[in-house]
């Protein structure tokens, strides 16, 4: 990831919260960031260019956290469920970006609704699977209107403490809102009240365009962490059994999924502490689609 960029592109969404995304201008952007305009028609190719790359960074750093704090635990582990949700959420709270979500929300800007939408139909989608991880397959049926509920019960929640002033813990909310769905869901199987229909949920999803991790992207990563990084013999050892076992024919997931925390571990605290973790976080996706 290019931390120049990425410096850029936080300078930018502080001007957009600051002075709102129709108001700032690229000159603004270029100043504040000290760069030349050349700079930033390398990195962007607009203003709404350089949205996509907020949006980006923001998924990014929400999957990194979030992979990290599963890797070695049960995925049917709901704590673990908990604190996942309460990241993004409290990314975005970090950030300030709904107060951004909503600008672009009630403006005329096309473009950029369908990216903010695209956004939350990926939060969306992540959270629909981690229901059934966590919950069990027989509710695969309901899990997507289930997630719609659980996200529409959370944000009015947000919304009325915000308004009153009120304080409540993020991960106490969560968790209450969640045991909600979980009494929801079972009484949706039970009775048939299943309100969104499957051509429904298509249609939302078709409207999303999606990068699905390979076994090709992830090699390459390898690839590129093997050549620009030098490992001690320990991690060098692990190293080569994940590739090994990713090589495979059939891809023995109870045997490489071990191996991928400790790998993680050994670079804790070195000069390739990030590189290590990106493609432990890309293995772990890639084994989430096969």
């Amino acid at each position: 990831m290019n931390n120049r960029k990425r410096k850029v592109a936080d300078i930018a969404l502080s001007l957009f919260i600051e002075k709102g995304f129709q108001q700032t201008s690229i000159q603004e952007i270029i100043e504040k960031a000290n760069i030349s305009k050349g700079t930033f028609y390398n990195y962007f190719t607009s203003k709404n260019d350089c949205i996509t790359d907020i949006l980006e960074y923001l998924r990014y750093d929400a999957s990194q956290q979030r992979v990290a704090m599963q890797l070695g635990k049960d995925a049917k582990d709901r704590n673990v469920l908990v604190e996942q949700i309460t990241i993004l959420i409290r990314l975005n709270k970090e950030r300030n970006l709904n107060v951004l979500f909503e600008a672009i929300l009630s403006s005329n800007e096309a473009d950029l609704k369908k990216l903010v939408m695209q956004h939350r139909m990926i939060e969306m989608e992540w959270l629909s699977n981690r229901f059934i991880e966590v919950m069990g397959d027989e509710i695969r049926e309901v899990s997507f209107e289930g997630t719609v509920l659980f996200y529409g019960m959370l944000q009015y929640l947000l919304f009325t403490l915000r308004t009153t002033n009120s304080s409540f813990p993020l991960e106490r909310l969560v968790d209450v809102v969640l045991s909600y769905i979980e009494l929801i869901i079972p009484f949706m199987l039970k009775n048939d009240t299943s309100i969104l229909s499957h051509s429904a949920i298509d249609l939302l999803q078709s409207n999303i365009d999606k990068h699905t991790v390979t076994k090709a992207d992830v090699l390459e990563l390898a690839d590129r962490l093997q050549k620009h990084c030098s490992f001690n013999e320990e991690q060098q050892d692990l190293f080569d059994a994940i590739i090994n076992e990713l090589q495979r024919d059939r891809i023995r997931k109870i045997v490489l999924k071990p191996l991928l925390k400790p790998f993680q571990q050994l670079f804790n605290e070195t000069d390739n502490e990030s590189h290590a973790h990106k493609f432990t976080n890309m293995v772990w996706y890639y084994l989430k689609s096969v």
